[in-house]
C-alpha cells in the first residue's frame, strides 16, 4: 500500500442494514450503496452494559460493486476498508446537504455461507 493511501484509510467491521443498492451507471460502470452498523460495548458510569451502534454509508465501484450485489445482502456481517468522502448537494427544496461516506475499495466477507467468496 502506498503512502497516499494512508493518509484517508478508514476500516469498519460490522452489518449490513439492507441489501446494496445497486445502479448500474453508463459504459457498464456500476455503483451498490449500503449502510454498515457497528457496535460497541461499554460499562456506563453506573456499571451497566451499554451497546452503542453507529450507521455509516457506504459506497462501492465497478469490481467491488458486482462482489457486493453478489454476495452481499441484509445483515451480511463484513469488514470494508476504504477512504473518507464528503460531500454536498442541494435536495428538492434547494436546501444544501452534507454527507459523509466511506468509497470502499476492499471488502472481506465475514458469513460462515460466504467463506468461499472469500479470497
Amino acid at each position: 500500500m502506498n503512502a497516499s493511501m494512508m493518509k484517508n484509510r478508514v476500516q469498519l467491521l460490522g452489518h449490513l442494514g439492507q441489501a446494496p443498492e445497486i445502479k448500474n451507471l453508463e459504459k457498464g460502470n456500476k455503483l451498490a450503496k449500503m449502510s454498515i452498523a457497528t457496535s460497541e460495548r461499554y460499562k456506563n458510569a453506573q456499571g451497566e452494559m451499554v451497546s452503542e451502534t453507529q450507521w455509516h454509508n457506504v459506497i462501492c465501484w465497478g469490481k467491488t460493486a458486482e462482489t457486493a450485489e453478489k454476495f452481499l445482502s441484509k445483515g451480511s456481517e463484513v469488514m470494508v476498508e476504504g477512504k473518507l468522502i464528503h460531500r454536498d448537494y442541494l435536495d428538492k427544496e434547494g436546501v444544501k446537504k452534507y454527507i459523509t461516506e466511506v468509497e470502499v475499495y476492499n471488502i472481506l466477507l465475514l458469513d460462515k455461507k460466504n467463506d468461499s467468496a472469500n479470497g
